[in-house]
């Protein structure tokens, strides 16, 4: 029964992840960093603090009480990871929803599968999976087996990519995405899938603020089992890391392409913007708030992570037919990238059944 909800609970931060896009495209006359930063701000600051506040009592005094390291450490990865995020907004820009999701998240969860557990080979950490343990193992081999069956499925969906651009031409604009570039799209994923692998070790980093709302919420609570929100004070410092990387590249990105005045713009219609990317970026928190929780349950590792990849790239292709980001290709085309979003699908599988026979 723990399982059964802890999969419900990924499918609700997979469905989250997968549509925080969508109320950006109702975002009329600003620059993608204008209203991506709006969201970031809703995403990194004002939504966390507000998580933690109405489910971790005294979260402000674990905080201020933690280690120097540890918040030093956790805010580090954030950054990392916050590079990693703003490179998913500007590959789902280049690739659509559908595509550069499909791909992105495929990354992830190679890399968020393997950079870790080369780290711990030569850092070992008790309960943690060293690149050398995975390759010993029957469970281990599986899950390489599924990595790599997982990049067959990216470069599946990178030739669908350049099949639909030749499909489309220059002269021709594709309804849902004007900006459809595959090229700039796959090297801003690839960076992506990357550094997003941050995160996990920035929730390592800072453990011992969740061990400390975990132990506390236990005391109030005996015999309750863990404590379903103990990384939202994680999250906090996580989320201050990312809202730096993002806010400095776009108050770049507004000055050099002198859209500052977006944010007071008249002719826009300025309330909704205001009010459709701060719905995009509390959205887009949501995820991590219930990922949490269904980690909270399903245990913490490669199992819950394949399982969130999942639901988030199934739901934002179905947004991506919903959207018509296909429309005007040919069938060949559409087929190709099905085929690899099978593939991927496939792979996380894989992955996910090697880590439950571990």
């Amino acid at each position: 029964m723990q399982a059964l909800i802890g999969v419900i609970y990924h499918f609700f931060g997979g469905f989250a992840s997968g549509s925080f896009y969508i109320p950006y495209k109702k975002v009329k006359g600003w620059a993608w960093e204008s209203y991506w930063i709006i969201g970031g701000l809703f995403s990194w600051l004002i939504v966390p603090p507000i998580a933690a506040y109405l489910t971790i009592p005294g979260f402000a005094d674990i905080i201020r009480e933690a280690s120097g390291t540890v918040l030093f450490y956790t805010f580090l990865f954030g950054v990392l990871w916050g590079i990693g995020g703003l490179t998913y907004g500007l590959g789902v820009r280049y690739l659509g929803v559908a595509l550069g999701s499909s791909i992105i998240l495929g990354l992830c969860s190679v890399f968020g599968a393997l950079i870790p557990s080369i780290f711990y080979e030569f850092y070992p950490s008790e309960g943690k999976d060293s690149i050398s343990m995975i390759l010993g193992s029957t469970w281990g081999q599986l899950v390489l087996l599924g990595l790599f069956i997982c990049i067959v499925g990216i470069v599946v969906c990178g030739v669908a990519g350049g099949m639909k651009d030749k499909d489309l031409g220059h002269a021709e604009k594709d309804a849902s995405n004007t900006e459809f570039k595959v090229g700039l799209g796959l090297f801003v994923a690839i960076v992506s899938g990357i550094l997003s692998a941050c995160f996990a070790f920035g929730i390592d980093a800072g453990k011992d603020m969740a061990n400390q709302a975990n132990e506390a919420w236990k005391a109030m609570n005996p015999g309750q089992g863990e404590f379903l929100y103990q990384n939202n004070v994680t999250y906090i410092i996580i989320m201050w890391g990312g809202l730096l990387t993002n806010f400095i590249w776009c108050m770049i990105l507004n000055a050099r392409n002198k859209t500052f005045g977006d944010y007071t713009n008249s002719s826009t219609p300025l309330l909704k913007n205001y009010i459709f990317s701060a719905i995009a970026g509390t959205t887009w928190f949501l995820q991590f708030f219930f990922y949490g929780m269904g980690e909270s349950r399903l245990g913490n590792g490669a199992s819950s992570w394949i399982l969130h990849m999942a639901f988030i790239i199934l739901v934002a292709n179905l947004w991506g037919l919903i959207l018509k980001e296909w429309k005007g290709v040919r069938t060949k085309t559409l087929g190709t990238v099905i085929i690899g979003i099978i593939i991927i699908l496939i792979s996380i599988l894989i992955v996910g059944y090697g880590n439950s026979i571990k």
